[in-house]
């Protein structure tokens, strides 16, 4: 299976359960691989028959900066779902951080592997 890949996005938005989180946003690092099959985009050289990876990355970014969510694992199931709405993504592998959220760590997040059936 050939993977499609984005790397890094960030996005600023609410995320967590304690008050001082829920008034402001914080960064939120997305990084996402989408399991797909590129092999007649890599014949055609057409858009059309692959995974527009720039219209996936704008709806999570839209996603994550207004959803408000309480938990790291809520929110990328969402950007799963979101990934999985394009019929070319048979799976789809998100890694969630919250940059600093933890005293002498870099991050900490969640990383999920989902398929359209998972999240039925």
């Amino acid at each position: 299976m050939d993977q499609i890949f984005i790397k890094d996005l960030v996005a600023r938005g609410i995320i967590g359960a304690n008050d001082w989180e829920r008034e402001k946003q914080q960064e939120i690092l997305i990084n996402v691989v989408l399991f797909t099959n590129i092999h007649a985009a890599g014949i055609s050289d057409d858009i059309q028959d692959s995974v527009n990876y720039r219209t996936i990355a704008k709806k999570l970014l839209r996603h994550a900066e207004t959803a408000q969510r309480y938990t790291v694992e809520a929110l990328a199931t969402d950007l799963a779902r979101l990934c999985l709405e394009d019929p070319k993504v048979t799976k789809v592998r998100i890694r969630l951080e919250k940059p600093g959220a933890v005293r002498f760590s870099s991050s900490v997040g969640v990383e999920i592997e989902r398929t359209r059936e998972d999240l039925i």
